[in-house]
């Protein structure tokens, strides 16, 4: 559902004004990479066209998924944008995960090197003090280290970051603000309302993911500017429905369920939270323009 640079009406030609709205959906935060994709990745991806999507960006966890993103990114270009980073997790095997290290960055620096100029942000990265994985104040230091070390890298490439914050919204969110952090996405947040509004103080955007509607995140809905929100579907996590594979093509839900809640048209939540997009990763502004 690209925007045509022309389009005819009654035997006239219009040439579309390069300042006006882009019509359609941003999916600024989904795991394109995931094995969940491997089997139907193309048909996916053409789902996701026919929903109204104009760009998904294809977020890491680890450096050892980093070329599978840079190869998706190729395949499907101008549509699949990459970011690569760290994310505060790290799996060990299926059954068990721990927070991440200074370690598993150094893995990942000399690949984000590599591929800094095709990249749109550093992500997934922030905190996670969800208790199975932090067992001491040393684990959460060691997170700690690893988003300042990352946000630091964000800032040397003039790059967003996409960040996750998982039962640690206000350190995050401070930890960012210490680190001078000006561009920044905080995906899912399941903090306070009151919380999140010290982030829109700071200029922070948050995506609201499907599974809003089943969340309980209401509030947040309704406290956050519309100037502040972006879409996401985090697939195949965060559906509409839980434990079924979720899309890019969902990205509707999200639309639609903020639309209800903040009483203002479909329409205008896609137009606002694509421009919100576009003005936080600029690089995709240029590629996906006709």
């Amino acid at each position: 559902m690209r925007v045509s640079p022309h389009f005819a009406e009654g035997g006239r030609v219009f040439v579309l004004d390069d300042t006006l709205p882009m019509h359609g959906y941003i999916d600024c935060h989904c795991h394109m990479s995931a094995g969940d994709f491997d089997k139907d990745i193309d048909e996916v991806v053409e789902n996701s066209k026919k929903a109204g999507l104009l760009a998904l960006v294809a977020v890491a966890e680890h450096s050892g998924e980093f070329e599978k993103i840079i190869e998706l990114s190729k395949r499907f270009p101008g549509f699949v944008f990459p970011c690569l980073g760290v994310h505060p997790v790290q799996e060990i095997s299926p059954e068990q995960q721990r927070g991440a290290s200074l370690r598993d960055l150094d893995a990942a620096l000399p690949i984000i090197e590599k591929y800094k100029d095709h990249l749109v942000a550093i992500g997934e990265v922030g905190l996670d003090f969800t208790p199975r994985y932090v067992k001491d104040e040393s684990d959460k230091e060691s997170q700690r280290q690893v988003l300042i070390r990352q946000a630091q890298i964000a800032k040397e490439l003039d790059l967003p970051l996409n960040v996750h914050s998982r039962s640690a919204g206000r350190p995050t969110i401070h930890l960012l603000r210490e680190q001078g952090v000006q561009k920044a996405l905080l995906h899912a947040f399941d903090g306070k309302p009151s919380v999140a509004m010290e982030g829109v103080k700071a200029g922070y955007f948050f995506s609201i993911p499907p599974s809003i509607i089943r969340s309980g995140q209401q509030k947040l809905v309704k406290q956050l500017p519309l100037e502040n929100i972006c879409l996401e579907t985090d697939s195949p996590a965060l559906g509409p429905e839980k434990q079924v594979r979720n899309e890019p093509k969902n990205i509707c839900v999200s639309a639609e369920y903020i639309s209800k809640i903040k009483g203002v048209s479909l329409e205008e939540v896609m137009e606002v939270t694509t421009q919100n997009a576009l003005r936080l990763f600029p690089k995709i502004k240029s590629a996906i323009r006709p």
